[in-house]
């Protein structure tokens, strides 16, 4: 530990975002990195803790604590307060295959462990992880170019996600021949369409395309398998597969009148808005989507706040964000001891953002949509939402939701969004290689390997909905299975 007084001596102190009133006419990323000089000082945080929880990746209390994939986080913290960031990388590297991903977008699992946290704030260990990466990118230390010696093998991804890309690099790097097919136009999965620009600019998954295609891996884009190839054809053409196409089947909300035009899914919608973006290199800017619409958000998660933050941006008359649970406390309570991730309050930029712009914060609790009112052309008009009480119940030690009378209200909607999270990965995708399911509608697996031989499984394709760094965690995991099946043995870290 190179400053042993570190977290006595300074402060937490994160890099600069551009205000909301700034950010909102544009979308490019607002988080900006402190000045190298400054951001070590942050490493020097770092205690080096006896038993470090930042890097433990646990389930605690229900909930992920401390980093899935194990990231050195004392390590590379140390490095950076030392400004020695090639050997940061190094230690980074080992075990994220993806750090420009996850120090954008992860909610910082090893930040909620760190030991700091439990009387002040936490080692800043995102913003070193980003520190860290971009250095690495611009000192061109992030190439290492194709393998020496390939195996024979060829090794097909379905699914160029987190999980599907994160598997193909290492098996790549093994030196199998790897070959990653995605159903839409551009690879990324959800990190491409399913997570606005202003969060994660669309360029830092192009670098590493670029990257990926020069150490051997081959992408072809456009094509759904299981419709428009045969799940036959893979089989035979390769020697193993591994099916990573998430967990995209949308939770709907089923309340009269939801047929009405103008009521999308949320990822349908965010899909929509990037893709228009990109196809037009940012000039046309698509606000007819929800220019001077009321906008209505179903869903408290991160994607609903996504939605907040886009329909902002383009140009809504209104924001409205309705949450089914109560509102989180402001600060931890008996019941959620440090190192469980922290059930509080939390205001993200697209709530952020609805408070500079209409003066409120979006969110409503404890309510849901009782019924969707269409006009007289079918397209939705209005919602009339009713609000939830909850009881525990003695016999199940769970909390019953009921609706609470009379608390009936009419809410005005030209645009809602669907945010309720999803029920699990397309049936066609496993009904086309005849994987066994679960009853959570994800491919069942015994160490990511299907009912089905040479067919692998990885991410919320195999785990449910999950975050970005369990997925990379996914693929990493599953590419071992994989290289062991072929080989006998992994090298695999």
């Amino acid at each position: 530990m190179g400053k042993a007084t570190g977290f006595l001596e300074y402060m937490r102190k994160t890099g600069p975002c551009r205000p909301p009133k700034e950010r909102i006419g544009d979308f490019k990323e607002f988080h900006e990195l402190l000045p190298l000089g400054e951001q070590k000082l942050q490493g020097a945080r770092c205690m080096e803790c006896g038993i470090p929880f930042c890097q433990f990746g646990a389930i605690l209390g229900g909930m992920a604590s401390g980093c899935p994939l194990h990231n050195l986080v004392p390590e590379f913290n140390d490095l950076v307060y030392r400004e020695n960031l090639e050997g940061a990388y190094q230690r980074l590297q080992q075990t994220n295959c993806f750090p420009e991903f996850t120090s954008r977008v992860c909610p910082a699992l090893c930040e909620a462990a760190c030991t700091c946290n439990v009387n002040t704030e936490p080692v800043s260990t995102k913003e070193n992880e980003r520190t860290i990466i971009e250095y690495a990118f611009a000192h061109d230390l992030v190439r290492v170019g194709p393998p020496k010696v390939r195996t024979g093998y060829r090794v097909a991804v379905v699914g160029s996600g987190p999980s599907g890309l994160a598997a193909a690099l290492q098996l790549n790097r093994r030196g199998h021949e790897v070959t990653v097919f995605e159903r839409k136009d551009r690879i990324g999965g959800l990190l491409m369409y399913g997570i606005p620009n202003m969060k994660l600019d669309k360029s830092v998954i192009e670098r590493r395309r670029k990257l990926m295609e020069e150490e051997g891996i081959t992408f072809v884009t456009g094509v759904d398998v299981g419709k428009d190839k045969k799940a036959a054809q893979i089989l035979k053409e390769y020697d193993r597969v591994v099916l990573a196409c998430g967990a995209s089947q949308a939770r709907d909300i089923k309340a009269p009148g939801r047929e009405a035009k103008g009521i999308r899914f949320a990822v349908d919608f965010l899909s929509e808005v990037t893709k228009r973006l990109l196809d037009s290199d940012f000039k046309e800017i698509p606000y007819s989507l929800a220019k001077g619409k009321d906008v209505v958000v179903i869903g408290g998660g991160d994607t609903g706040n996504d939605c907040v933050g886009t329909v902002i941006r383009l140009g809504a008359k209104s924001v409205t964000q309705l949450e089914m649970m109560p509102k989180p406390a402001e600060e931890r309570t008996a019941s959620n001891p440090w190192p469980e991730w922290p059930r509080v309050l939390k205001t993200d930029y697209g709530q952020e953002e609805s408070i500079e712009v209409f003066g409120k914060d979006p969110r409503i609790y404890q309510t849901t949509v009782e019924e969707f009112i269409p006009g007289s052309k079918g397209e939705i008009c209005k919602i009339k939402t009713v609000g939830l009480e909850f009881q525990k119940n003695e016999e199940t030690g769970r909390m019953d939701m009921s609706q609470v009378p009379g608390s009936e209200k009419i809410i005005p909607a030209d645009l809602v969004l669907i945010a309720a999270g999803f029920t699990g990965a397309q049936d066609y995708v496993m009904d086309a290689f005849g994987v066994e399911k679960t009853p959570r509608g994800t491919v069942a697996d015994k160490e990511y390997e299907t009912s089905v031989q040479k067919v692998f499984t990885a991410g919320d394709m195999r785990r449910g909905q999950s975050l970005v760094v369990w997925a990379i965690h996914e693929g990493r995991e599953a590419a071992k299975a994989v290289d062991e099946s072929l080989m006998g043995y992994t090298n695999l870290s």
